[in-house]
């Protein structure tokens, strides 16, 4: 008997005060093996409601904080998300609770990363992050001050579109594409046309008139007028109801990171393979438009009714009905017993919401008359 009252007095203590003594809060710090030396810098802090949460930086590619969403210490086992860049950290605390031992995760390759707490005389300094651009007017209507279109080349895979700074480019997009993009529509959405709107693909790159950076609304306004002038393009607006995907909170509750980005800048949303969308600073409406432009056979209606903006990643493997927007082809599924969920279970699973398929009267575009492009 006094053998086993040892045995639950040290328990006792391995469960209260020498857990805590490894609690995860305060600095972390370890150099990644990326091709070159990345140092990286975890802040580990608790919430309100006494569970963890952190901001990480790589203090070598400019030092901007990248807020993490999941930080779990079981036992010995840290696990941390980095929703905004598709990352995820797993490595095991020291019994000492003053290093980690892990790997970090950015794609199909884990590299090595060991953290050492560290104190505010040992910690690396963190760079201040550039100054944001000054944002345009916001009642500034600006149109394309330059632009260029040219045909695509024939051998040019997918299609996207890119912001950088002031400049704003597409690769391979056809005239269908750009004006889901201008107008916040599915191809279900647009009726009308000559058929070279979906089949003749084009580049595009241009900057815009004026000073400051634009916001969402601001890039879409231009590209309208930008089809308008160089596309000839005319349409009309109508109500239709379609099949529809409508966006909606699960039974859960939403599971998603309050962004701690500009309220007034632009959301990234940029798949990092088939199946993997992080998000940065994202609405859900911005979340409904990636799903329905790129990956869904349908409109996406965001009935969430969640406001602000959030950071997070979904991680899926899509079937062969999914990508076709981008012109890309789904490989088959595999036998990885490992391999992500289907969309519609990893929406609810990972992002605490639901996709629901039910009909919905939604905006249709018309088009009335449509050239192609004038030369440069």
């Amino acid at each position: 008997m006094k053998k086993l009252m040892t045995w639950i007095i040290v328990l006792a203590a391995l469960s209260g005060g020498a857990l805590r003594a490894q609690s995860l809060t305060g600095t972390w710090q370890g150099t990644l093996q990326a091709g070159k030396d990345l140092r990286i810098v975890l802040k580990i802090s608790t919430t309100d409601a006494d569970t963890f949460k952190a901001v990480m930086y790589s203090i070598d590619q400019g030092g901007q904080p990248m807020p993490a969403g999941a930080v779990t210490l079981q036992g010995s086992a840290v696990k941390i998300s980095v929703p905004g860049i598709a990352g995820t950290y797993e490595g095991k605390l020291s019994a000492d609770g003053a290093s980690i031992t892990g790997t970090w995760s950015q794609g199909p390759t884990p590299l090595p990363l060991n953290l050492k707490r560290v104190t505010n005389e040992t910690a690396w300094t963190i760079p201040e992050p550039p100054a944001p651009p000054k944002p345009m007017a916001a009642d500034a209507n600006p149109l394309f001050e330059v632009a260029t279109i040219k045909p695509s080349k024939p051998e040019t895979q997918g299609r996207g579109f890119m912001v950088r700074g002031r400049q704003f480019s597409t690769l391979n997009t056809s005239l269908s594409d750009l004006i889901t993009f201008a107008y916040g529509l599915h191809p279900r959405q647009i009726t009308g046309g000559p058929a070279w709107i979906e089949s003749e693909k084009y580049d595009l790159a241009a900057k815009p008139d004026g000073e400051g950076q634009p916001n969402d609304k601001q890039w879409k306004m231009m590209v309208q007028k930008l089809l308008g002038d160089r596309f000839k393009l005319s349409i009309h607006h109508d109500k239709k109801e379609l099949s529809v995907y409508a966006l909606v909170v699960g039974k859960t509750g939403p599971k998603l990171t309050k962004s701690e980005g500009d309220p007034n800048g632009l959301p990234g949303l940029f798949f990092r393979g088939l199946g993997v969308l992080p998000a940065r600073n994202a609405t859900m409406l911005d979340f409904a438009g990636t799903m329905q432009t790129a990956v869904l056979d349908r409109p996406v209606v965001d009935q969430t009714g969640l406001p602000g903006r959030y950071d997070f990643l979904l991680s899926w493997t899509p079937d062969e009905t999914q990508f076709v927007g981008l012109g890309v082809k789904v490989p088959p599924p595999t036998d990885n017993a490992d391999a992500p969920p289907d969309l519609f279970t990893a929406i609810q699973q990972q992002l605490g919401l639901k996709l629901e398929s039910t009909k919905a009267p939604v905006e249709v575009l018309v088009i009335d008359h449509a050239e192609k492009p004038s030369e440069n």
